[in-house]
């Protein structure tokens, strides 16, 4: 979310003017309704699935076009829409990325074929990247003290969970009227959150460099490897168009690289990767996204097709893992102050590891209830290993680049879960029975999951521990650790003034 954290230099266009209560109000319902449809739209639509199938047609190629459509816009453009914000000035932005977002939702209700449901979404996907960093940006100009702002973003990220815990549910419940109605929800909740932003206070303009090279390489990278996974599915790795896809994506992938290393003003400056604690955070997101988003596809597929239930039944499933979900939030928070971020983020991990392999292992036999039990895991992996995850990522890089760390991070949870659908959805596809395509799907993910818990209980470098004492989170390192480079730093200190 480059931009996103910034603050407006001395030579923006518009005036720095103190927000009125009304108009910082104003801005923070925008924001927080415009997050809560994202990340609605990332999950609402796999419980109607099969009767999205049922009414245009098409096999599982094309349902996880529908979903992987939305998540791969999202991935590909969040790099640079951060840039975007800044020149044109996020309530501009928020409401360019509204007014798509709006048009596309439209354009999806209404679809005649799966071909247009599936274009529809990666524009629906393109409205939310350009919204997801101005949304924070937002807020951010319309709460300049920082208490006030701190407790303006812990609405704004409720907002973000009960989105995903709500989207099942919400999918279910809608799909009882028609599919279409997943969609056409969002034109109402669109216009209020544009009327609310035509009183939010006006941002600031800032002259940024674009990096265009970059997007367009990013979107190619993405956009065909996520084919190709998708079509080998269906065709085989040796299909001649799979084989095409993946090696544009390698060479899209290598050209990227190059340009981002050579660039004057790359969008993903490399030496962010020197960090490890940025690699392991980026890693983590990864994995839960992949968990996470792979679950709530497989399942709500095996839960119609072989289990029998309606869309409303499969989101209820879902329930009880969005409720507790809810209940630890708090909860994280307090063991991340106690015992430091590593606790509550290798647990969290650990627990999703270990709820994946259980499902795969009980699939078969287990009742409905119980699955709905199990997923319980799963759901609260996020707010126990996400929020720290997100602290230590932006406590261990400069302010100044706070943005593009952010950017980076959301990039690769958005990946995750775009991967996870293709390669899951391929698993369904080229195997015997639904079931055995769950089983593996789940294995896979569960074995990601263990490995991100397995990093995380790595020792920070100690380029990474000296970042987290200058920002004055060395609390954060582990005893020892933290001994020692309390005790290096006096040293320095004392022969600087000797």
């Amino acid at each position: 979310m480059a931009g996103a954290m910034s603050t407006p230099p001395a030579g923006s266009r518009a005036a720095t003017v103190a927000p009125s209560g009304a108009q910082s109000r104003a801005a923070l319902a925008a924001a927080v309704l415009g997050f809560f449809a994202i990340t609605l739209d990332a999950l609402v639509v796999n419980v109607a699935l099969p009767s999205i199938r049922n009414d245009l047609g098409g096999g599982i190629t094309g349902l996880q076009w529908v979903v992987d459509g939305y998540t791969l816009m999202f991935a590909a453009l969040l790099l640079s829409a951060g840039s975007l914000s800044d020149r044109v000035g996020a309530r501009r932005a928020f409401g360019l990325g509204m007014a798509g977002f709006i048009v596309s939702s439209a354009a999806c209700g209404l679809a005649p074929n799966l071909g247009v449901l599936v274009a529809a979404r990666l524009l629906q996907g393109a409205g939310a990247a350009i919204m997801m960093p101005s949304s924070l940006t937002l807020i951010r100009e319309a709460y300049p003290d920082a208490v006030r702002r701190g407790r303006a973003i812990g609405v704004w990220t409720i907002a973000g969970a009960v989105a995903a815990g709500a989207g099942p549910v919400a999918g279910g419940a809608l799909n009882l009227v028609s599919w279409r109605m997943i969609f056409f929800i969002n034109l109402p909740a669109g216009a209020v959150a544009l009327f609310l932003l035509a009183r939010a206070p006006r941002s600031p303009r800032r002259e940024v460099p674009f990096d265009w090279a970059g997007q367009l390489l990013a979107v190619a990278a993405t956009g065909a490897l996520t084919f190709g996974v998708i079509e080998a599915g269906a065709k085989g790795f040796g299909a001649p168009e799979v084989v095409a896809a993946l090696a544009v994506a390698a060479v899209a992938l290598a050209a990227f690289i190059w340009v981002q290393a050579r660039g004057k003003h790359p969008m993903v400056p490399l030496d962010l990767f020197r960090s490890r604690t940025v690699v392991i955070a980026s890693g983590t997101g990864f994995a839960f996204m992949a968990g996470f988003y792979g679950l709530v596809f497989v399942y709500s597929l095996y839960l119609q097709q072989v289990r029998g239930l309606s869309p409303l039944a499969t989101g209820l499933v879902f329930l009880p893992s969005s409720v507790a979900s809810g209940f630890v939030s708090p909860l994280a928070a307090r063991l991340a102050e106690r015992f430091g971020p590593r606790v509550p983020i290798v647990g969290g991990m650990f627990l999703m590891g270990l709820g994946l392999a259980v499902l795969a292992a009980v699939t078969a036999s287990a009742p409905v209830w119980l699955l709905a039990v199990l997923r319980i895991p799963v759901g609260i992996c996020g707010p126990l290993a996400m929020q720290p995850t997100t602290a230590v990522l932006l406590e261990s890089v400069p302010p100044q680049r706070s943005g593009v760390a952010s950017s980076v991070f959301n990039t690769s949870r958005q990946l995750g879960g775009a991967l996870a659908v293709a390669v899951f959805g391929a698993l369904l596809a080229t195997r015997g029975h639904v079931l055995d395509g769950v089983r593996e799907s789940l294995v896979i993910a569960a074995v990601v999951a263990f490995a991100a818990a397995a990093a995380n209980l790595l020792p920070a470098a100690r380029s990474d521990q000296r970042s987290l004492f200058q920002n004055g989170l060395w609390c954060l390192l582990p005893d020892r650790r933290r001994r020692c480079l309390l005790a290096r730093v006096r040293e320095s200190q004392h022969g600087e003034h000797g």
